[in-house]
């Protein structure tokens, strides 16, 4: 067995090279640029719901208070009446990129650990390329792909962002299982 701290490397490495590309990914390339619409009317919109003073966090339009509720007429109503939304509201003001770019780093170190974790545990210290490649690349891509599925199955998160999103996730777990692959302890 391949103790965790003999991975330390491998699970940086892939940290920092996930995060650079997927940096490359979002800021220097198209593939990303159309993942949300703008919303009709986008000024008018914002004019109406800005004196409501919403606080941040996760709503939804309309809201049954009850299971009950769901099922009565009067709601039923306002579902047909629409619009019908899941909503995220942020804080006003810019969007704190270093912080959230923090996280983003930390998380692909998360994944990198579970992933070592996982493969160190599944195979030894004589694992081929090809089989710590595939144990890492397969956790790393769990750990950075399948939850995004939920959002478009049960928020109606568009089909094509997700897909793309995935697609994202193939990319990093293959990059962090390469690194793995190449700085595997023997």
């Amino acid at each position: 067995m391949v103790s965790l701290a003999s991975l330390w490397l491998p699970i940086l490495l892939s940290s920092v090279v996930v995060f650079v590309v997927s940096s490359v990914i979002h800021m220097a390339s198209p593939w990303h640029k159309g993942d949300y619409l703008r919303i009709p009317r986008e000024d008018e919109v914002m004019a109406a719901l800005r004196p409501l003073a919403i606080p941040p966090g996760g709503y939804m339009v309309p809201r049954p208070s009850s299971r009950e509720d769901m099922r009565s007429p009067a709601f039923i109503e306002r579902m047909k009446a629409g619009p019908v939304m899941m909503l995220q509201v942020m804080p006003n003001g810019p969007s704190p990129i270093a912080g959230n770019l923090i996280n983003w780093l930390l998380y692909t170190a998360v994944v990198g650990v579970f992933a070592a974790y996982i493969t160190s545990r599944a195979v030894g210290g004589a694992a081929s390329n090809l089989t710590v490649f595939r144990f890492v690349g397969a956790t790393a891509f769990m750990g950075y792909s399948l939850a995004l599925w939920q959002m478009s199955i049960w928020y109606r998160r568009g089909w094509m962002l997700t897909i793309k999103s995935t697609i994202d996730g193939v990319i990093y777990a293959c990059l962090t299982a390469g690194i793995f692959g190449w700085l595997w302890p023997r």
